[in-house]
């Protein structure tokens, strides 16, 4: 899409879609009680037909995949937020589990709409949030031909609006959540319901359907994918090491990064990046002032 610059200021062409820069359906309060849980379950019921759901996590920042933001909306039933995070790990007095089992309810009784659903899958299973019957609006795309699958570009495409999405790789893991995150993260769960409709009228049109309401369905069944037998190959910059030495060194940094970065729930690469590994591997330093003395450990790099 063309743009210019007038007076300082960004003119959008006429071809470009609006921007949805808030959410359609007024923001709610974050759910951060099981109060709030309850008054969630009790909306959602008095709503009816699909219910659109997504989830944030800290990837990036955090090792773990666990959920930090739950969004949820239902015609005539809200937009809901809720933050798992306020309910405590699982070996609290109550587990989040038993928590959620009344909204797990709601969820179950009707199809759930998610855009991507393997990534969110998961860690909404974490909580207790099992759906029964899905439609997976990245999938559905898929199948029905859109060059493009991505949320934002589905919309554009289907719904003539552009999202959002200035706050796409935030960390989700930070507290208090910042309230223009919120706004962003609603926006993915008001547009999915209308999003579906629209790829559900161009499968009919196209005779598939059926098809993408299988394949949907077939993505609950999917077991959660098995790790690499050998993940530290996957180190970036591994093909500067060729000697069976170095890739010892290699692979034992690598595993010693990812216990300490589980342990502390930190992404890996924020612990020590991979170009540090391979630096390490190619020079094998010594001594602690040698490992120091390597640019890639130097905080300015």
């Amino acid at each position: 899409m063309m743009q210019e610059q007038i007076n300082g200021e960004e003119e959008v062409s006429p071809e470009t879609p609006p921007l949805l820069g808030a959410p359609r359906t007024p923001l709610p309060n974050l759910v951060t009680d099981i109060e709030g849980i309850a008054s969630v379950v009790a909306a959602l019921k008095s709503g009816s037909g699909d219910i659109a759901l997504d989830a944030e996590r800290a990837s990036g920042y955090r090792y773990s995949q666990r959920a930090y933001l739950i969004q949820i909306y239902r015609r005539g039933g809200g937009l809901h937020l809720i933050d798992p995070a306020a309910f405590g790990e699982s070996e609290s007095e109550v587990d989040i589990r038993e928590i959620f089992a009344p909204l797990n309810a709601v969820i179950q009784s009707t199809t759930v709409v998610i855009h991507a659903s393997s990534q969110d899958l998961p860690c909404l299973r974490e909580v207790g949030l099992n759906p029964l019957q899905l439609f997976d609006t990245e999938l559905a795309g898929r199948i029905a031909g859109f060059p493009r699958v991505g949320l934002g570009a589905l919309t554009e495409s289907l719904l003539n609006l552009r999202l959002a999405k200035e706050h796409s790789a935030v960390d989700w893991s930070i507290r208090p959540l910042h309230h223009d995150w919120l706004i962003y993260a609603a926006l993915d769960v008001d547009v999915l319901l209308d999003l579906k409709d629209e790829i559900v009228r161009v499968l009919i049109e196209r005779k598939k359907l059926e098809w993408a309401i299988e394949e949907s369905n077939a993505a609950l069944e999917m077991s959660p994918s098995v790790g690499r037998k050998e993940p530290w190959r996957r180190t970036s910059g591994i093909h500067q090491v060729k000697r069976p030495e170095q890739l010892a060194i290699v692979r034992e940094l690598w595993a010693t990064r990812d216990e300490i970065a589980r342990e502390l729930d930190i992404a890996a690469g924020r612990l020590v990046n991979d170009r540090a590994l391979i630096a390490c591997a190619l020079r094998a330093p010594h001594s602690l002032s040698q490992l120091s003395g390597l640019p890639a450990f130097k905080k300015d790099t």
